[in-house]
């Protein structure tokens, strides 16, 4: 049995890959801000822990590895999962700068941070797994969401960079980057706003689940120690 600490647990692909970790026999850190949520996720799960922390505060992160329980305070696999977009789909010089300074505060700097609290223990065992949720649009950019682009090229750069420092080591980084996935980000884009939401899923036709992602991370860790599945490019069978 390994611990697993998985952000943005709470929802969407976050929920999913904890899931199929737990379900897998990994005993499993639930982080993420919403709490009600987080412990509906947890409520049917062996072997876990939740932890309410805002990725936005790093005195919180960097505090968090002392206050694990025992039993969890060895992460052997970290999944970078939280994400978000607010005030996604607007031109950058109309959006509200409050907004773009979020979304690379959590999906940039959140994942930096986390991984730099977590990755000096994985160092001195000199084993472990790091799976980074990205995205298609840290290789394609996508026009009227400068600010979430910026966060995941950025971190395709970080991942590639945290891979090449690490490869003397037993730790494995891996980069998983889902095209257009069914989750609370779009809604949560638009202000909770469903039928909005349901309007951008329709301009695609079809959409990745949670569990698509959830199946590639599992792929990628149970492979062999000295295979690292550096990077999955997951799409909807009609993107390309």
């Amino acid at each position: 049995m390994r611990t697993a600490l998985i952000t943005g647990a709470a929802s969407g692909i976050g929920a999913a890959i904890t899931q199929s970790l737990a379900n897998a026999g990994h005993r499993v850190v639930l982080v993420d801000r919403n709490d009600k949520r987080m412990r509906a996720v947890a409520s049917s799960l062996p072997n876990s822990h939740c932890v309410q922390l805002n990725l936005e505060e790093l005195t919180e992160i960097r505090q968090l590895p002392g206050k694990l329980p025992e039993e969890y305070s060895d992460i052997d696999i970290l999944v970078n999962a939280a994400g978000h977009d607010p005030g996604g789909t607007t031109r950058f010089d109309a959006g509200n700068i409050e907004d773009w300074d979020s979304a690379i505060q959590t999906n940039l700097l959140g994942t930096m941070r986390m991984t730099h609290a977590l990755l000096p223990n994985m160092v001195a065992r000199n084993s472990g797994d790091i799976i980074n949720v990205g995205s298609i649009a840290g290789l394609r950019i996508v026009p009227e969401m400068t600010a979430y682009t910026t966060s995941k090229v950025a971190i395709h750069g970080f991942t590639e960079s945290l891979r090449a420092e690490l490869a003397d080591t037993g730790i494995r980084v891996i980069e998983v980057m889902p095209g257009l996935t069914r989750t609370d980000l779009i809604r949560q884009r638009y202000g909770g706003d469903q039928d909005r939401a349901e309007a951008y899923y329709e301009r695609f036709k079809m959409a990745l689940s949670p569990q698509d992602i959830a199946r590639s991370v599992m792929h990628a860790i149970d492979a062999p120690a000295e295979v690292v599945v550096a990077q999955i490019v997951v799409l909807p069978s009609n993107r390309w």
